[in-house]
């Protein structure tokens, strides 16, 4: 786009762009880096990642206040991998991980292979998820239950703690 004026020589406006930024990030890192730029005068700069442990694994990624993904997983080695590359990519003042505590044994396991593979501050929260499954007609259809309790385990508050990588730490 030029812009001229009488007086002054043409300007030149360069739209940034995203396209080689971007190209090869998961989805969901790509609509977290629009919805930041979108929301650019947020003041809030927190991920927040809801998780429902148990059999399936229901998982709420909220940023910048918006809910930009769920999804669910059986298996801890995919969730953990997923938890990671939306951890690393997406830049926050506040990382926090929220855990239900149905299923300490399972919740356990995650703080665990989360804190050995992703190498960064975060906070966790176990939360009280009682109250968070709804009853939903034909059972739990494509997961839709876990990640809506994951979606209201990101909303609760838990007792927070701060977790350093083992790297810092030892």
């Amino acid at each position: 786009m030029v812009v001229t004026t009488e007086k002054e020589a043409p300007k030149q406006i360069s739209i940034p762009m995203l396209f080689d930024e971007i190209i090869n990030k998961d989805p969901i890192v790509v609509k977290g880096i629009i919805t930041k730029m979108l929301n650019s005068s947020t003041n809030s700069s927190k991920l927040v990642l809801g998780i429902d442990p148990g059999q399936r694994i229901g998982v709420s990624v909220t940023y910048l206040e918006n809910e930009i993904a769920r999804a669910f997983f059986v298996s801890l080695d995919k969730l953990i991998h997923y938890l990671i590359s939306i951890l690393a990519e997406l830049p926050a003042a506040r990382k926090i991980v929220k855990i239900g505590n149905g299923d300490m044994k399972t919740a356990n396991k995650i703080l665990q292979m989360l804190n050995l593979q992703f190498c960064s501050k975060f906070e966790i929260e176990f939360v009280d998820e009682s109250s968070t499954t709804l009853k939903i007609k034909n059972h739990n259809q494509r997961g839709k239950r876990d990640m809506l309790s994951a979606q209201f385990i990101s909303q609760r508050s838990g007792i927070p703690k701060s977790i350093l990588p083992l790297s810092i730490t030892g």
